[in-house]
């Protein structure tokens, strides 16, 4: 596994699991800009897949702060986070570390500290 996509188990079902997170995120003033059920999307297709939700996320001022020093930020901006259920029932979430994103652009730890959602996700995800 890539060292830099942090990756937390829930002990929620997928859709619960993003239905909180989304909640929450709003309401730490955050826009939600998507939300896709991969796993309906694949079964257009024919292909089936374990339940799967993809969230897009940000919020434009601390965005805005990273793309405003790096423009090519924004190649990991908006932010996202999936999650999914694997073959034995167990639900996980991944999102990449905001260390790996700041380092990528070369961005201080000021800047980086702002997409840094690592503890945001474990307190949702505690609170079960």
């Amino acid at each position: 596994m890539d060292p830099n996509i942090i990756i937390r188990q829930s002990a929620l079902p997928v859709k619960q699991t993003i239905d909180k997170l989304e909640s929450f995120l709003r309401q730490q003033g955050v826009t939600i800009y998507a939300r896709i059920d991969q796993q309906e999307e694949a079964a257009k297709s024919g292909v089936t897949l374990q339940p799967l939700v993809f969230l897009l996320f940000g919020n434009p001022q601390k965005g805005g702060a990273l793309m405003a020093a790096e423009p090519m930020a924004a190649l990991d901006l908006p932010l996202k986070i999936i999650a999914w259920e694997d073959g034995h029932n167990k639900v996980y979430v991944a999102y990449n570390q905001a260390e790996y994103i700041g380092a990528r652009y070369g961005l201080g730890k000021d800047l980086t500290k702002l997409i840094d959602i690592d503890a945001l996700v474990q307190k949702v995800l505690s609170l079960t």
